[in-house]
């Protein structure tokens, strides 16, 4: 099974993507968006910044958790992590971007937001 994006409403009726693994575990997650089709924008960069060991920034946050970021070539963050323990996990979780991004579907969950 391959990953796959979700596009999806936030509360504040923005739009949303995530990237989720093949075992339905959430990769990454993005900004909130004003239109739908700037969200499908983001997706589309994710997946042609994904493959780019560059564009990816490993941290450690206050909450002592590593994370990530992809980034467009504008410096933009495009991609921001979960929390993982360990920095080796958010290595993992940056392989898995690399992995699913590229060929992920895109599903949207828009129509079924309330």
């Amino acid at each position: 099974m391959n990953g796959k994006f979700q596009i999806f409403n936030g509360s504040n009726k923005q739009y949303y993507f995530r990237l989720k693994a093949s075992n339905g575990e959430t990769i990454g997650h993005s900004e909130g968006y004003i239109a739908k089709q700037s969200a499908e924008n983001g997706i589309a960069s994710v997946r042609a910044n994904s493959q780019s060991d560059s564009r990816y920034t490993i941290f450690q946050g206050s909450d002592k958790q590593y994370y990530f970021n992809l980034k467009a070539a504008n410096g933009e963050i495009i991609l921001s992590s979960e929390g993982y323990v360990t920095k080796q996990g958010a290595e993992n979780g940056k392989e898995a971007v690399k992995k699913y991004a590229p060929t992920a579907d895109v599903e949207d969950l828009t129509s079924a937001a309330t």
